[in-house]
């Protein structure tokens, strides 16, 4: 008896010691119900505290027993608490907080939501957006877009004004892949380089990896942009409209029906947005083109939402693009595109995990022709399904998991560069599975490993990709960081060499039409490959000012490129020719490096980003090195915003890019072009040539430097809480910059992007 008695108070202690609880649940705007991403959750008088999900979502592992008070903070609304008892009885508590907004915005703020995620989170070569974010840039044509945003983050580069064309970290537009709430979005701007197919307002975040991304995302070499859409409201019916000279938009968003049951909730969000450019430019822009601006395009967007009491939900949602442009007497674009699926948020009853899955269609058609030549077109649609499982395992441990299956069928018919017809179908079927480990040892080591398993069914290939990130916080404002990473795709693009405007661009999933060898070796994938390398700097310079330094070398050790030193064609006929003079498509391989520089300041009413990116992008083929065409070396983006009056009822926003000049190909000479082909009835006495051009190295010289001044003020009137109107003045290209869009050879004369161009826009919410 003695001896159980002593061994029960040995081990009693330990008994208890070991058992723990954990306390999990959701963080909402409480206006809206709208989840709050980034709040700082934690038990006073401890140090367990974590940072709310993309979904609101937060849970505290390994609570030992006792009374907590629990409390939440956000910037920008008041705090929360709660008294938690955790008990042998109770062991998961799971809750839902919700947040009001301050009526009196405090005006020394230390800190923030953003500089307590980067203390628990690695983010090399990630930028996190915000609707409220993007906002604070000039406003093109009254209406703030992420597309106007994208331009000025560190590593992107866009080549003007039109085209709507990104280039991220020496990668090329088919190198980025897109989402949209998990779906894939293959066109995601418009012609107009201004806009892009999501309304700035449904955007709940939008994370831009521009490299050294984690083993949940894979099928693309360069960057990944997710883009994450708020659920609805689900207190009330509101909305927004919006008109000005660009076009105009109309937001929709409240409770699919009213539900007094607690354990049920419900909302739908509609988005539709148009643009009138080619009309309104005939009035108000006649000076840049008599005729009027070619652009024109719609975008639709719904989404339905349904909550249990726990947090669960499910959301359906579905969406249709579509763009057009006609230069007259040059070429003729469109291309639409639409989609729908479902995604899923599970939270178990008991167990300590978050269950995410995804499932979605969607199809893309672009349709090209320039004057006097055939048709190009392509197409591609497809499926994706996905299954993702977040794990708590601890305060310092947390495992991500998932797989994800996807297919999707291409259709190309086009005319390359010497008009040989290329005219391909495939299917092409793809199936991951990933891990994604973190450890965080009190927020001072932060490693996380990962590792893709990317099979490629249609090819028979299967790509292992490990993936590394590191952080060390040195203390509370300053941190180094690191990534490492392989990645593979199997999608490609094609664009036509003879489109002036370069506004083409075709899919195709595989191709046949590629050499044996590349530089003595033979090849034996049809993938495109890279390897990333990224290193970094966070500095929280006192209580506004933080520096984000970065330098990265991306290795692209594989790329599939259209043979742009074709000059014969793929026939029995010239089986002697070299294969990199004849086929359709080479291999090529290539190396980006350089750094970025990323100095913002915040504070209540001012907010100033200073981005500097220095890039060095090369190229090599069979014949050649050489920098692609947006290879720019110097980019410099000023963003200013500042809220002038103390009520915040006037707000003065501007935009300053500096870049230096393009590469591209000289004209050393022109010369007649005779007709051959009809040997015996061509008359080359009688008969005129085409007029031939005799080109100089590639892209051995260098465009103009480029930089535009974009300018906007705002006025905001508040007539109830939920009754605001917003006038927006714009100015784009404020001192008229003659930036130059591309050079016509034929009849020597340069063509220059868009000229200034004022804009007034009205926005009324309700």
């Amino acid at each position: 008896m003695t001896r159980s008695l002593f061994f029960l108070v040995l081990v009693a202690p330990l008994i208890l010691w070991a058992q723990s609880g954990t306390i999990r649940g959701f963080v909402y705007e409480k206006q809206s119900e709208e989840p709050i991403i980034f709040a700082n959750i934690f038990l006073e008088g401890t140090d367990l505290g974590v940072v709310s999900d993309d979904n609101g979502y937060f849970i505290i592992p390994n609570v030992p027993l006792g009374n907590y008070k629990l409390k939440a903070s956000f910037i920008g609304y008041n705090d929360s608490e709660q008294v938690v008892n955790i008990s042998l009885d109770n062991l998961l508590i799971t809750t839902k907080i919700f947040l009001t907004t301050q009526s009196i915005t405090l005006q020394n703020v230390t800190v923030n939501a953003e500089r307590e995620e980067q203390k628990k989170q690695v983010n090399t070569g990630v930028i996190k957006l915000t609707s409220k974010s993007i906002n604070k840039l000039p406003s093109v044509g009254g209406e703030a877009d992420i597309a106007q945003f994208l331009q000025v983050l560190p590593g992107v580069i866009f080549t003007g004004d039109q085209g709507g064309q990104l280039y991220i970290r020496g990668g090329a537009p088919i190198h980025n892949k897109v989402l949209l709430d998990g779906m894939t979005i293959y066109s995601p701007f418009h012609s107009i380089g201004f806009f892009s197919v999501f309304d700035t307002d449904i955007i709940k975040k939008a994370d831009v990896y521009t490299g050294g991304f984690g083993a949940q995302y894979g099928g693309r070499i360069s960057s990944i942009m997710d883009i994450k859409t708020r659920d609805g409201n689900k207190k009330r019916l509101t909305g927004k409209f919006s008109m000005n000279t660009f076009g105009s938009k109309f937001l929709l968003e409240g409770p699919v029906f009213s539900s007094d049951s607690s354990t049920f909730s419900n909302s739908f969000l509609l988005s539709a947005k148009s643009s009138y450019l080619d009309k309104t430019s005939k009035y108000f822009y006649s000076y840049v083109d008599t005729v009027g601006l070619p652009y024109s395009f719609s975008d639709f967007y719904g989404k339905l939402s349904f909550f249990s009491q726990n947090g669960s939900k499910i959301n359906l949602y579905g969406f249709g693009f579509n763009d057009n442009v006609n230069y007259t007497d040059l070429t003729n674009l469109g291309w639409t595109t639409y989609g729908f699926g479902s995604n899923i948020v599970l939270v178990p009853s008991s167990a300590k995990m978050l269950i995410e899955g995804k499932m979605s269609y969607s199809k893309y058609d672009i349709s090209q022709q320039d004057v006097g030549e055939p048709v190009n077109n392509s197409n591609i649609d497809g499926f994706n399904i996905g299954l993702n499982f977040l794990y708590f395992i601890s305060k310092k441990h947390e495992l991500k998991y998932g797989v994800e299956v996807l297919g999707y069928t291409t259709e190309l018919y086009f005319r390359n560069a010497i008009s040989a017809l290329i005219e391909e179908q495939d299917h092409s079927t793809e199936f991951a599975a990933y891990f994604h480990y973190k450890f965080n040892d009190n927020n001072r080591f932060i490693i996380e490993p990962s590792l893709r398993l990317q099979n490629y069914t249609s090819l028979g290939e299967t790509s292992l990709e490990p993936r590394l990130g590191l952080k060390y916080n040195v203390n509370e404002k300053f941190r180094l960081k690191s990534s490492f990473g392989k990645f593979s795709q199997n999608l490609m693009a094609t664009s036509s060499e003879r489109d002036v405007v370069n506004l083409f661009s075709g899919f195709l999933s595989s191709t046949n039409s590629l050499p044996e060898y590349f530089q003595g070796n033979e090849v034996q994938s049809s993938l495109q490959k890279s390897t990333h390398y990224i290193v970094g700097l966070e500095y929280e310079i006192g209580s506004y000012i933080d520096l984000n330094l970065e330098g990265y070398i991306k290795d692209f050790s594989q790329l599939i490129a259209e043979n742009k030193n074709q000059v014969f064609d793929d026939t029995p006929e010239f089986e002697n020719q070299p294969d990199f003079l004849k086929k359709e498509f080479i291999v090529e391989k290539g190396v980006a490096s350089g750094f970025d520089v990323l100095i913002k300041y915040v504070d209540n009413r001012l907010n100033i980003w200073s981005v500097y990116s220095y890039g060095l992008i090369e190229r090599e083929d069979e014949l050649q090195v050489y920098n692609p065409h947006y290879d720019r070396r110097h980019n410099f983006n000023l963003v200013f915003s500042y809220l002038i009056d103390k009520a915040k009822t006037w707000e003065f926003s501007l935009r300053w890019n500096y870049g230096s000049g393009f590469p591209f190909t000289k004209t050393q000479a022109y010369y007649e072009e005779l007709n051959l082909y009809n040997e015996l009835d061509e008359d080359i006495n009688l008969s005129n040539g085409d007029l031939g051009i005799l080109y100089s190295d590639l892209n051995s010289g260098r465009l103009p430097d480029y930089h535009r001044l974009d300018l906007s003020i705002k006025k905001t009137y508040s007539f109830t809480t939920f009754n605001i109107l917003e006038i927006t003045l714009g100015v784009t290209n404020c001192y008229n910059r003659n930036n130059i869009f591309y050079y016509d050879r034929v009849n020597a004369v340069r063509v220059n992007q868009l000229p200034i161009i004022p804009s007034i826009g009205l926005n009324w919410k309700f």
